[in-house]
């Protein structure tokens, strides 16, 4: 049985102060991480204070990184800084990243590569926008970003990498796909997975929804046989909703 996973991604949110009084209010809340991993994706300057108050359940994580582990890129972050505050996870291809900054599919192989070398945890996400769907054009993009961001990537990789589903349509728009669309979504991915590694893998790998998950949706979401948990955006903001939907796992039969 794969290990559900709750993620939250606080885009260019919170003050220092603000991500403090979060972390000290939640960290002792949180489910065993032995039962659920629960994450928290925080702007690159809050990496440090955070991860010294995560406390023994919660994990910080990184919101990008560069392809290059040095070099004259103003502005970005390399893997071995990220290692060296003893970061776990990154997330990585966000749909926000490759709309506003023009990651490519090639970016996303490369960004995955760095992660594995620096011994960081990626999360990897696809999805397909609302003009996409609608042309009934969704499984053609997730398997061209599939194939595109796992490329050269052996099979002993895909253990430790997890694949977040994000319609695009669905982020930050208040439209949730629906538990079933996003299941039979999450279960394609899962599909081209089992083509590229084979059963194996493809039964192991770990798939969350993304797109307006809230406490009040993510108990059908993750009751789902291919979701495995969720990356969250706005609810995962309060304190209170995200100690909900981390503990959301626990009630499942």
């Amino acid at each position: 049985m794969r290990k559900p996973i709750i993620a939250g991604n606080w885009k260019m949110f919170k003050t220092r102060d603000e991500a403090l009084y979060f972390i000290l209010k939640v960290s002792e809340k949180m489910p065993e991480k032995e039962k659920v991993d629960t994450i928290i994706f925080a702007q690159a300057p809050l990496l440090r204070c955070l991860i010294t108050r995560q406390g023994e359940e919660l994990r910080i994580g990184a919101q990008n990184l560069h392809y290059e582990d040095e070099g004259a890129y103003t502005g970005e972050v390399s893997g071995p800084l990220l290692n060296s505050y003893n970061v776990e996870y990154v997330l990585i291809g966000h749909s926000e990243r490759r709309q506003y900054f023009h990651e490519s599919d090639e970016d996303v192989n490369k960004k995955i590569k760095a992660a594995i070398r620096n011994d960081l945890l990626p999360i990897v996400c696809v999805g397909e926008n609302l003009d996409e769907r609608e042309n009934n054009q969704m499984n053609d993009v997730l398997e061209r970003q599939i194939k595109g961001a796992f490329k050269d990537i052996p099979a002993i990789e895909m253990k430790d990498i997890v694949i977040a589903y994000e319609p695009i349509w669905a982020i930050g728009t208040g439209k949730t796909a629906t538990a079933d669309q996003a299941d039979q979504a999450c279960g394609f991915i899962r599909s081209i997975i089992k083509d590229l590694y084979g059963p194996v893998v493809a039964e192991g790998i770990r798939i969350q929804y993304g797109g307006s998950v809230k406490p009040t949706n993510i108990d059908e979401l993750i009751s789902k046989e291919n979701i495995d948990g969720a990356l969250i955006g706005g609810a995962s903001l309060d304190p209170d909703h995200f100690i909900t939907l981390a503990n959301a796992p626990l009630n499942l039969k």
